[in-house]
């Protein structure tokens, strides 16, 4: 039978795919077992490819991860659970979200090892918020939410490889790293028929690109409240592990992949927009909404905020387009760093190189987290993936906040902000 990816996203995007939840009630009530079409020649080719691309697949998670909290049913049991509010509970519990997701594709997936210890403790926890968020009425840990999780975590690098100059390095690699997803999705708890890792990973992409026009471009164009904040605190959590990470230049580099309007790399993709602009003038009116670029948001009842205007004149050269014209001068210069890294990572010693440096940046960081230590202090900086991460008080600040006009820098942090962001 022909796979219909657009009746697989129908059906994920129903109310049953919302309200049936990914877990038992009860950690003794779950089945926790590997699927029976799991195939560990395909699943350790899986693997192995991520190793080959680590750095790049790496970015795409962070950027994914941004993604996710677009969706408001997800950012709301994210705040609830109160682990990711500030910056230093961003920095524990997204650190200990890589170390699982490392656990889980640096070893074999067998009963007692890491991976398996890995994943039965993050099925364990997603059993205990989902109790805690339904026994208070604020939302659920369902199927549908977990396979926009998936998405985070691969979306990006399955829809757009160029981008990250991921290409396979064995036949089948593709296919494989969709099969060890696949399975992940499985050992967490999804039921197959809402799992959007398919068969192949070209049905995969199918879901994915539906996915990304009916749901994450919708809601990455008119975020959620309080997306502003999650967002922020969780790369300056980050920037602690990955020092070379810097918010303005990530969150521009999101919303590029994802395809929101308004968020161009290139004078080529500057001049297309502006003519895809001048297609829908209408009167002559130089205003364009962005409801007419962008699908309705596939999620009833959310994204219903009124539709931001693009001006044509806005796009007559780079140098105007609002969004690039709002990033600092460290966001333009990151953004441009990205371009060379990317240029260097399609090279075979290049990927060596960056490959290396990531591994050894996250070296650093797990034994002697310098940045970390200076930041948050020697008790706090240690993370352990089978201890929950802390929990704090700190109240989300609304997206207001961060959309003011900041007053300018003296120009002493501008160079500071320069050098510790420089490489």
């Amino acid at each position: 039978m022909d796979f219909n990816a657009e009746k697989f996203v129908d059906n994920l995007l129903s109310s049953e795919a919302y309200d049936e939840s990914s877990d038992p009630d009860k950690i003794e009530d779950m089945e926790f077992k590997l699927p029976d079409w799991f195939d560990e020649k395909k699943y350790n080719q899986g693997r192995r490819f991520y190793s080959d691309y680590a750095y790049m697949m790496t970015a795409s998670m962070i950027s994914g991860l941004i993604v996710v909290l677009s969706i408001p049913s997800i950012i709301t049991v994210l705040m609830d659970s109160r682990r990711s509010n500030s910056t230093y509970t961003a920095y524990k519990r997204y650190f200990s979200t890589y170390k699982h997701v490392t656990s889980w594709l640096e070893h074999e997936l067998k009963p007692g090892s890491l991976s398996w210890r890995s994943l039965y403790t993050v099925r364990c926890r997603h059993v205990h918020v989902a109790r805690a968020v339904r026994m208070k009425g604020i939302g659920k840990v369902s199927q549908r939410d977990m396979a926009f999780t998936i998405y985070g975590f691969i979306g990006f690098v399955f829809l757009k490889p160029d981008k990250f100059t991921v290409k396979q390095l064995q036949e089948g690699d593709w296919d494989a790293y969709n099969h060890f997803w696949k399975v992940f999705g499985h050992m967490i708890g999804m039921h197959d028929r809402y799992n959007p890792c398919q068969n192949t990973a070209e049905e995969t992409r199918q879901v994915f690109q539906i996915l990304q026009d009916r749901v994450f471009t919708p809601c990455l164009t008119n975020v959620p409240e309080y997306f502003e904040h999650m967002s922020h605190v969780m790369l300056t959590g980050i920037k602690s592990i990955l020092s070379a990470s810097e918010v303005s230049s990530v969150l521009y580099a999101t919303k590029y992949l994802a395809d929101v309007p308004g968020y161009i790399y290139t004078e080529q993709e500057r001049i297309d927009f502006q003519r895809k602009l001048k297609k829908h003038q209408v009167n002559g009116s130089d205003e364009v909404p962005s409801n007419v670029l962008v699908q309705k948001c596939g999620i009833d009842g959310i994204c219903q905020t009124p539709p931001r205007m693009f001006n044509i004149r806005d796009y007559d050269r780079m140098e105007d387009v609002p969004a690039y014209k709002q990033l600092p001068f460290i966001g333009k210069y990151k953004l441009a760093l990205s371009t060379v890294m990317v240029a260097l990572h399609d090279t075979y010693i290049g990927r060596l190189i960056i490959n290396y440096y990531m591994k050894w940046s996250l070296f650093i960081a797990s034994y002697i987290p310098y940045h970390a230590l200076y930041t948050f202090g020697l008790k706090n900086v240690y993370v352990n993936i089978f201890k929950e991460s802390p929990k704090d008080n700190t109240s989300p600040k609304p997206n207001s906040e961060y959309y003011k006009p900041q007053p300018p820098q003296p120009w002493y942090k501008v160079m500071l902000t320069f050098w510790s962001n420089l490489y």
